[in-house]
């Protein structure tokens, strides 16, 4: 524990016991010099870790999306008062608040958002199972990751919708062509993402996980995992964003009375009603579903790595 005690001692400047000038000595000069050094490091490290005071931080939070929020609806009343488009191709923001709210007075609305929900979820699940394996497959062994990785790379930047025609041509309208569109959309994010992470990992951690005894799966729990933890997470976070685009890519074309209603649906429903309120207010949900996943999962468990690495101060 460093000392934090940096009184000044008189003695030191004045005369010594013989009355001549004090002898100041070079290693206890050079002690104090280092228990104040060590007193000002505990002092920043204590700032540090005080958190700040809840409204500034619900000020720099929350405030700053109400505004830009507030601009945009703004901005869209201002394009529907002077009719940049028709009014029945660009409704108000009234008129989308009140299709939504005729759908909630219907009672059919969390139907919908529940159906595309728990669709979401349950991809999202299994491509983290799937994914994680992958990855850890080709972080580690060099054969498969000369041979996968850069088929994984170009996955990745394909867009999930081109896999809707082969997956009905394999599964029909069922449930099996929506989650096949949403494991091939999401498991290269994780997995990139894992071995993203890995490739991070400091080569001493690795060797000292090997030292004391932590090989095979313990290494891979105890060692590998917790490092890549931060690039595992930015790959989760991807693959969620990932699942949810491609969910939503083949709700809107795997449609089929026996698959019940889902967002992609509602919006499709809409847009063959060309009612264009109906659409927006689709799109306005399934924005909500994806920023409330991203608000409420992923962003708590990013500060939580963060904060138990000490990294949080810095990455704010």
């Amino acid at each position: 524990m460093a000392s934090t005690d940096t009184t000044a001692r008189p003695a030191d400047d004045g005369p010594g016991p013989d009355g001549g000038a004090a002898s100041e000595s070079g290693p206890a000069h050079d002690g104090r010099d280092l228990a104040g050094l060590e007193a000002g490091l505990d002092a920043l490290e204590s700032a540090a870790a005080q958190r700040p005071p809840l409204g500034r931080t619900l000020l720099s939070k929350a405030v700053p999306p109400l505004v830009a929020v507030a601009l945009v609806l703004v901005a869209w009343q201002l394009a529907y008062h002077f009719q940049v488009k028709a009014h029945y191709l660009l409704p108000s923001p009234a008129d989308v608040i009140g299709s939504l709210h005729e759908k909630w007075l219907e009672g059919t609305l969390l139907g919908y958002v529940w159906t595309s929900l728990s669709r979401g979820v349950l991809g999202f699940l299994a491509s983290l199972v799937l994914g994680t394996a992958l990855g850890l497959v080709v972080a580690r062994v060099r054969p498969v990751r000369a041979a996968l990785g850069p088929i994984l790379s170009g996955l990745q930047s394909l867009p999930s919708v081109a896999w809707v025609p082969a997956a009905i041509i394999w599964f029909g309208l069922t449930n099996a062509s929506i989650y096949a569109v949403v494991l091939l959309g999401a498991v290269p994010s994780i997995a990139n993402g894992l071995v993203a992470g890995v490739d991070q990992i400091p080569p001493l951690f690795l060797r000292a996980g090997r030292t004391i005894g932590a090989t095979g799966l313990r290494g891979v729990r105890h060692v590998l995992m917790p490092a890549a933890l931060p690039g595992y997470l930015a790959g989760l976070k991807q693959g969620w964003a990932f699942s949810w685009r491609s969910l939503m890519a083949a709700e809107l074309i795997v449609n089929s009375p026996d698959l019940g209603t889902g967002l992609g649906q509602f919006l499709e429903q809409g847009r063959e009603q060309s009612d264009m309120a109906w659409v927006l207010a689709g799109i306005l949900l399934i924005l909500v579903v994806g920023i409330g996943i991203e608000l409420l999962v992923f962003a708590p468990l990013e500060r939580w790595v963060l904060r138990s690495r000490g990294l949080l101060a810095g990455a704010r």
